[in-house]
Parts: structure tokens; C-alpha cells; sequence
């Protein structure tokens, strides 16, 4: 029996930060081949889709054809998501902790080490997000201002809304929750 948490991080590690530490190779949209990913994890196409199914944050999708399997976003590594443009919604939320809270104030939210700032419509994730380092502190992000300011969003397959920073200007301070 697979422990389905455990091969779920080891999955999003090859996918997103380290393939070349397991052999896999990504093409430029960010998949790998299945039949690679199974060897590697020692799984079944069943075990794998279970994971894929499973996981409560959809982090990862197949090809249509389920040959390929790709992570949705969340990469420090270079890939072409294909993501467009859309128009979000007013509000955003973005899930932090208290720690990172003055830098946050001083320097906005930031990608980091990652493609893009991940922001959500839904302000239980964000809970979540921020509780996985201590007290979860919800910052609201004023969309309606970055559009004016003609700063792009885009959605990836899993429904985060992404976008290269938020300066702060845009955070709601004084309606963090």
C-alpha cells in the first residue's frame, strides 16, 4: 500500500523544483512522461491517477491521453504553463504568518523562488496556506487597483490565481482577517 501524502510530495518535488535528482526529464510545458514518473515512484498508472484524484489542492494534471503528467503551478524551475490572461476578481486573498509580516508590509508579496505570487478567491485556503508555518494572517489584495494598474493575473488549472508581485500598495492592511 502506497502512502499517498508521502508519494504526493515526492511527486510535486520532481514536478516543480528537482526533476534531474530522479532522472525525469520535463519538456518546456512542464510534463513528464508517466511511464517515467511510475518507474521512478514505483507505482501503478492506477496508483498514480489515485494520487492525481486525491490530492484536495489538484496540483497535478495529465495529458489527455494521460501519456504526460505535469504539475498546475508552483514550479522554481523554468516552464511555459501556457497560463492567459484573465481578469480576476475584486478581492484576492493571500495566506501568510505573522513572521513574514514586516517584510511582507516593507517589500509586498514577491514570487521568490517561484514563477509567480499564488493568490485565491477562497479564504479558507488562504487560512490554510498561512497556517503551514504558524497563526495563519490574511492578507486582502485590492485587484481592482492592479488591473487599473495594468498588472496581469493569470489562473492555472487548479484555480490559483498568480500574478509576479503584489507591491504593497495593493494590500488591504487595514482589512487583513
Amino acid at each position: 500500500m502506497i502512502d499517498i501524502n508521502k508519494t504526493s510530495k515526492t511527486l510535486s518535488y520532481i514536478l516543480r523544483h528537482k526533476p534531474e535528482n530522479f532522472n525525469v526529464i520535463l519538456d518546456k510545458n512542464g510534463y513528464a512522461l508517466v511511464s517515467n514518473i511510475l518507474d521512478v515512484l514505483e507505482l501503478t498508472l492506477p496508483e498514480l491517477k489515485e494520487i492525481v484524484n486525491s490530492d484536495t489542492k489538484k496540483r497535478y494534471s495529465f495529458s489527455d491521453d494521460f501519456f504526460k503528467i505535469r504539475a498546475n503551478q508552483g514550479h522554481s524551475i523554468k516552464v511555459d504553463l501556457n497560463l492567459k490572461k484573465i481578469v480576476p476578481p475584486i478581492i484576492l486573498y493571500h495566506g501568510t504568518n505573522i513572521s513574514a509580516i514586516q517584510k511582507i508590509k516593507k517589500e509586498g508579496l514577491k514570487k521568490m523562488n517561484r514563477h509567480h505570487v499564488h493568490l485565491t478567491d477562497n479564504i479558507n485556503t488562504a487560512k490554510a496556506t498561512g497556517g503551514r508555518r504558524g497563526s495563519p494572517i490574511i492578507l486582502q489584495i485590492d485587484c481592482k487597483e492592479m488591473l487599473k494598474d495594468k498588472i496581469n493575473f493569470y489562473l492555472s488549472e487548479n484555480f490559483v490565481y498568480l500574478v509576479d508581485e503584489v507591491p504593497t500598495k495593493y494590500i488591504l492592511w487595514n482589512a487583513t482577517l
